[in-house]
């Protein structure tokens, strides 16, 4: 199981943290869309177009099957980490058309509202397993 993110954004960062800290049993692996492995896995398998890679505007989620995108790869993960994240499912309620929207404006102004890094997050001593690249 991938998630791959933008790694130079402030939120992204944040919440690969904190699901680095839920995944309990520590099946989620990672990858920085910036990265060559998010960029050959993504091409390889023709889940997406490239522009959206290029874009960086989504997390995305492979449970090993399906790639998810936006709003459905928080549920996707949601469900994943358990606990009280399972609260978030009721979020399915939502069509992803309004879910997504949602997302794409945070998404937009994620620069603005949380800054950016100057290079990609660094997996700190212990954690460089799960990180593909």
């Amino acid at each position: 199981m991938i998630v791959f993110f933008d790694g130079v954004c402030n939120l992204c960062q944040g919440s690969i943290r904190y699901l680095i800290k839920n995944d309990k049993k520590g099946v989620l692996k990672f990858a920085s869309l910036q990265g060559d492995y998010a960029k050959d896995f993504i091409d390889q398998k023709d889940f997406v177009d490239q522009t959206e890679i290029h874009s960086m505007q989504s997390i995305m989620f492979f449970d090993g099957k399906n790639l998810y995108k936006k709003s459905t790869a928080v549920l996707k993960l949601s469900s994943l980490i358990g606990g009280w994240h399972q609260l978030l499912l009721l979020g399915y309620i939502i069509p992803r058309f309004l879910r997504d929207g949602l997302y794409n404006i945070v998404a937009k102004n994620r620069y603005r509202w949380f800054g950016k890094k100057d290079q990609c997050m660094l997996p700190s001593k212990g954690l460089e397993n799960r990180f593909l690249d």
